[in-house]
């Protein structure tokens, strides 16, 4: 009887969180969300130079740290 009522507390909790769950209108929807245009040159600096430029900038420092710690 125990097992039966925790499996249905459970249950009923995750049909709440589920009712709940709602997208918010300010942010983008799953399915309104455009493909990344590659023709547009603010897209390719946002999305793929200033991730690399990070990551080379991260893996200079983390050198230097190295040699400064030896």
């Amino acid at each position: 009887m125990k097992k039966y009522i925790s499996s249905l507390f459970v249950a009923l909790m995750f049909l709440i969180s589920k009712a709940e769950a709602q997208i918010p209108k300010e942010v983008p929807h799953p399915d309104n969300n455009k493909p990344l245009d590659l023709s547009n040159p603010a897209d390719i600096i946002i999305y793929i130079i200033i991730p690399v430029v990070f990551i080379i900038l991260f893996f200079v420092w983390r050198s230097k740290r190295k040699k400064k710690n030896k």
